[in-house]
């Protein structure tokens, strides 16, 4: 939501362009602004009319980017002096963009926000070569000789921890 209304952003330029309230500091005191911003709604007015002066919820692509930072740079215009031209109504918005062309380059510049475009495929689900019933004599008594030997290590290996709780035990009660 924005701050100012369009119609409060109107009377402001109005009482400036009329010349009688002063300049842009004057005017900006009484309406309890900033002198800049009173500018820039005027640099906006003069350029753009009262559409200017409307809230803008924009979205700019890679090329308009790139063509606001040239025209910058060739014109030697300051933040303020582009954004009105180019009807951008937050100036910081390009100063962002500049800083990411400095770091990145053009790659830098795109709109890197919302949902990837394609979710990742799944990984195939391993299939199982064999259903029970095609299982041979040999595979069925090769995977039996691997789970006795399986539950042979698991209760050694119970055991050996059965007999360091104990000497753990012993120890503490001696």
């Amino acid at each position: 939501m924005a701050k100012y209304d369009g119609q409060f952003k109107l009377k402001v330029v109005l009482d400036y362009l009329s010349g009688r309230v002063g300049g842009y500091v004057l005017v900006a005191r009484i309406h309890g602004l900033d002198g800049g911003t009173v500018k820039q709604w005027v640099d906006s007015y003069r350029l753009h009319g009262a559409l200017g002066l409307r809230p803008k919820g924009a979205s700019y692509d890679v090329a308009f980017k790139l063509s606001v930072l040239e025209r910058m740079q060739h014109g030697r215009l300051s933040l303020r002096e582009t954004a009105a031209l180019f009807d951008i109504r937050c100036a910081d918005h390009i100063s962002k963009w500049k800083r990411q062309y400095d770091m990145g380059g053009l790659d830098a510049l795109k709109d890197r926000r919302g949902r990837p475009r394609k979710m990742p495929a799944k990984p195939p689900k391993p299939v199982d070569e064999s259903t029970s019933e095609e299982r041979t004599l040999a595979q069925l008594r090769e995977e039996n000789e691997y789970l006795r030997a399986e539950n042979a290590y698991l209760k050694k290996l119970d055991a050996l921890i059965q007999t360091k709780r104990a000497a753990t035990l012993k120890k503490r009660k001696s």
